[in-house]
């Protein structure tokens, strides 16, 4: 009898310094810079208290990535537009402005290439700690 195998579970590693550069033209190509831009504004948006800083860079297993606030503990955010109002942490809000970075970006650009980092990230998102949060923030 053959028993039923769960999904690979999808890691993440932070991106070394050395790598940092090329790592957002690697995944976005010449948007680049405007994805840069949009993960930022999307933070300033859903978290009244972030005020910038430095971020860490992660890839996924699965081909995706996404980047995280690096000194910051639990966020208030909120997001008007689904009545999302909750707490989560540096992580969990670092992957929430990258999905929303990543559809606006979609949106914008019309790169079958985002839209496929898009899913990769949710993916990785359905199975984070903070899942549920992210997921409400998102909807």
């Amino acid at each position: 009898m053959t028993q039923k195998t769960s999904v690979d579970a999808i890691t993440s590693s932070v991106v070394p310094d050395e790598l940092r550069l090329n790592f957002l033209p690697h995944y976005l190509g010449s948007h680049y810079l405007r994805g840069e831009t949009l993960v930022y504004e999307w933070a300033r948006r859903l978290a009244s208290a972030y005020n910038g800083g430095s971020w860490i860079f992660f890839q996924l297993s699965n081909g995706g990535f996404y980047m995280a606030p690096e000194r910051c503990g639990r966020l208030h955010v909120r997001w008007h537009m689904n009545g999302y109002n909750d707490m989560m942490g540096a992580d969990a809000f670092g992957i929430v402005v990258t999905l929303f970075a990543l559809c606006h970006l979609a949106e914008l650009r019309h790169d079958d290439r985002i839209i496929e980092h898009y899913h990769a990230l949710r993916a990785y998102a359905a199975q984070h700690v903070e899942a549920a949060n992210i997921l409400r923030a998102i909807d």
